[in-house]
């Protein structure tokens, strides 16, 4: 993720319309330019961070931050029409995946990746507990993020209601859900994936059509997200293809 330092740069960055993902702003900052760009912030719909001096001073790279650092996106990010819009330019029924907050970079790369090797139109994320498409990102992709748009929405529970006036219906996983050989994984669908950690949190759940579960066996009953995100997306593309959709 590039850094960019300085009240002008900042602002810069924000009139020029890049995607800044973090705001680093020096506690207790309240002169005219750092209004001028915490308003930008704000219709940005940046999060912002007040933080100490030494904080800062730790983070700058050129030594001179002027009370103020923004973290932006090495790559920027889409609506989520145009994820839409992409699967009907291809005649397909879309193929999204949605992010309950993934924090680790590299399970996110390793997401995009598998999303393009699978076909699907798309990933959206989350705007807070989320990984933002940092270099390490990138890198984890193998240039899949060239290829797979990448959207950022704020609510994904608002997003996935929205979605379903589209036809799209949602399938979470989650090891209470049914077997993922048992359940109809083809149309229009979003595949939702939870934190590393939490899983997927209990109201974007509760906005599931269904829960599916991969069948295990061993010592341990989890896998990796990155990995139990690529098991459910080649199951998908198994079932579409068997039923001619894919």
């Amino acid at each position: 993720m590039d850094r960019i330092e300085g009240r002008n740069a900042v602002l810069e960055a924000y009139r020029s319309g890049r995607c800044v993902d973090k705001l680093f702003v020096q506690e207790h900052s309240g002169d005219g330019p750092i209004r001028t760009i915490l308003r930008e912030a704000k219709k940005a719909g940046t999060i912002v961070n007040f933080v100490k001096k030494e904080r800062l001073d730790e983070m700058t790279k050129t030594g001179h931050h002027q009370g103020v650092i923004a973290q932006v996106a090495a790559y920027g990010y889409v609506p989520v029409a145009e994820i839409l819009e992409k699967a009907r330019e291809k005649g397909e029924p879309p193929f999204l995946i949605l992010l309950d907050g993934i924090e680790d970079p590299h399970n996110l790369g390793a997401i995009i990746r598998t999303a393009c090797l699978t076909g699907a139109h798309g990933v959206i994320v989350t705007k807070h507990r989320s990984a933002g498409l940092t270099a390490a990102v990138v890198r984890a992709s193998a240039g899949a993020i060239n290829y797979v748009p990448v959207a950022k929405v704020t609510n994904l529970k608002q997003t996935m209601e929205q979605l379903k006036k589209e036809g799209i219906w949602f399938v979470c996983a989650d090891m209470g859900g049914g077997s993922m050989y048992e359940l109809n994984l083809t149309g229009p669908i979003g595949l939702v994936i939870g934190n590393e950690g939490e899983g997927v949190s209990r109201l974007v759940r509760e906005a599931c059509d269904l829960t599916a579960s991969i069948p295990m066996r061993g010592e341990i009953d989890s896998l990796n997200a990155s990995v139990a995100a690529g098991v459910l997306m080649y199951e998908i593309v198994r079932q579409r293809g068997a039923h001619q959709a894919f």
